[in-house]
C-alpha cells in the first residue's frame, strides 16, 4: 500500500501539464492550443535569456575571433561542468543550493596534497587523489547531511556557515598541523620554518593528465575528450538516478517532505545519502578542475567554488527547488562565456580589463541574490494560496 501511495503522491506533485481546459495556456481567440504563451516563456526563462543577450553583446564588444572564444569555452566547460552537475542532486532532494560544496572541494584538495607529496605521476596519481578524498568526502557528507536535517528550511545558510567553519579547520590542519602533529616528508612543500604548507603547490605529476588522456582536434579546436566524457558520464548517471527508487524518493522529498514521510519514505536518511553523494562528486570535481589548472592554491582554491558553481546552475534557468542536467550544462556554458569575454569587453569599452573582472563577480552574486529573492516570493505566494 505504501508503494502505491508513494506513486500517487509522486505523480500528484509533478508539474501540471497544460490541458485544453486551462485558459492560461490558450492562444488569444480560445482555439485550444495547449502551448505556453510568450509571456509565460519569458517569465520562466528570464535569467537564461538575459545571459544570452549579455553574452552576445560581450562577444561583439570583446573583439576576439570566434575560434579563440570557442577554444576557451571548450576548456572551461570540460573543467567546470562536473562541479556544476554535482549541485543537481541536492536541489532535487530539497536541500537547496549546496553551499557545502566547498567542503567536498577541501576533501579533493587533501587528496591532491597527498599525491603531490608522494609525487605519484599520471593517471595513478589522479585515481589515488580520488581514493584519498573518497572517505573524507563520505564522512564530511554524512556530517553535513545530519546537520541539514536539524536545519530544515534553512539548508542554504547552514551550508554556508558550515563551509566557513570547515575552512577554519582546514586552515588549522594544513597551516599548523603539518610538521607538528602530522609528519610530512616532502620538505619542498613545507614553509621554511618547517611548519605548514606553502601557499602554492605545483601539481606537476598529474597536470593535464585527464585532459591529455584523449585530446582530439576538431578543426582548429583542441577538445579534451576524456574530461568531457567524465562530465557526460555524471550527467548520464544523474539522469539514470531518476529512474531508480532512490531517485524517485529524492524527487518526492524535494517536492514535499511531509507527504513523502506519510508515504513511507525515510526522509532524513535519504537526505543524508543525497548530501553524501553530492560531497563525493564535489571532491572529484575539484580534482578534475585542478588537474586542468596545474596549480593548487592550498588555502584559497576552494574559496569561490560553490559560489561560481551555484551562479552557473542558476544562469541555466534552475531555481532553489528545481534543477536539471540540461540547465546545469547550459548555465555552465553561458556563465563561462561571459567570464571569458567580459575582461576584453571592459578593455575595449572603458580602457580597463579590471572593470570586466568586477562585472562578472558582481553578476555571480547578483544572480544568487535575485534567485533567492524570487524563491522567497514564490514560497510566500504558495503559502498564501494554501490559506
Amino acid at each position: 500500500m505504501n508503494r502505491d501511495y508513494r506513486k500517487r503522491i509522486f505523480k500528484k506533485n509533478q508539474p501540471n501539464e497544460a490541458s485544453p481546459s486551462d485558459s492560461r495556456f490558450l492562444r488569444p481567440g480560445g482555439r485550444g492550443f495547449t502551448i505556453l504563451g510568450l509571456r509565460e516563456i519569458l517569465v520562466r526563462n528570464i535569467v537564461p535569456i538575459m545571459f544570452v543577450v549579455l553574452c552576445l553583446l560581450g562577444v561583439r564588444w570583446s573583439g576576439k575571433p570566434a575560434l579563440f572564444l570557442l577554444q576557451e569555452v571548450v576548456f572551461r566547460m570540460s573543467r567546470n561542468s562536473f562541479l556544476v552537475l554535482s549541485l543537481v542532486i541536492p536541489v532535487m532532494a530539497g536541500l537547496g543550493l549546496n553551499f557545502g560544496l566547498v567542503i567536498g572541494a577541501m576533501a579533493g584538495q587533501a587528496g591532491l596534497i597527498f599525491v603531490a607529496a608522494r609525487q605519484i605521476p599520471g593517471m595513478p596519481g589522479f585515481l589515488t587523489a580520488c581514493l584519498v578524498a573518497l572517505p573524507l568526502a563520505l564522512g564530511l557528507g554524512y556530517m553535513i547531511g545530519k546537520i541539514m536535517n536539524k536545519a530544515k528550511g534553512r539548508e542554504m545558510i547552514a551550508g554556508m556557515i558550515l563551509g566557513f567553519f570547515m575552512n577554519g579547520i582546514y586552515q588549522l590542519v594544513f597551516l599548523f598541523g603539518i610538521g607538528t602533529v602530522i609528519p610530512f616528508s616532502n620538505k619542498n612543500m613545507v614553509l621554511p620554518r618547517g611548519i605548514g604548507l606553502r601557499n602554492t603547490v605545483e601539481l606537476k605529476s598529474i597536470k593535464w593528465v585527464l585532459d591529455d588522456l584523449a585530446m582530439a582536434k576538431i578543426g582548429k579546436v583542441r577538445v579534451p575528450l576524456a574530461t568531457l566524457a567524465l562530465s557526460a558520464a555524471l550527467a548520464w548517471l544523474i539522469t539514470g538516478l531518476y529512474r531508480t527508487k532512490l531517485g524517485q524518493d529524492i524527487r518526492a522529498i524535494g517536492q514535499d517532505m511531509k507527504v513523502s514521510q506519510v508515504a513511507g519514505i525515510q526522509v532524513d536518511q535519504t537526505r543524508v545519502v543525497a548530501m553524501m553523494i553530492a560531497t563525493v562528486l564535489g571532491a572529484i570535481g575539484q580534482i578534475a578542475f585542478l588537474q586542468n589548472i596545474g596549480t593548487l592554491n592550498v588555502y584559497d582554491s576552494h574559496g569561490q567554488i560553490a559560489t561560481f558553481a551555484i551562479a552557473a546552475v542558476l544562469v541555466g534557468g534552475a531555481t532553489v527547488s528545481r534543477a536539471t542536467v540540461g540547465q546545469a550544462l547550459l548555465g555552465t556554458f553561458l556563465f563561462h562565456l561571459l567570464f571569458i569575454v567580459s575582461p576584453y569587453a571592459g578593455q575595449n569599452l572603458l580602457g580597463s580589463a579590471q572593470v570586466g573582472e568586477y562585472f562578472r563577480v558582481f553578476i555571480a552574486y547578483a544572480i544568487i541574490a535575485v534567485s533567492l529573492a524570487l524563491h522567497s516570493m514564490q514560497r510566500a505566494r504558495s503559502m498564501a494560496s494554501r490559506r
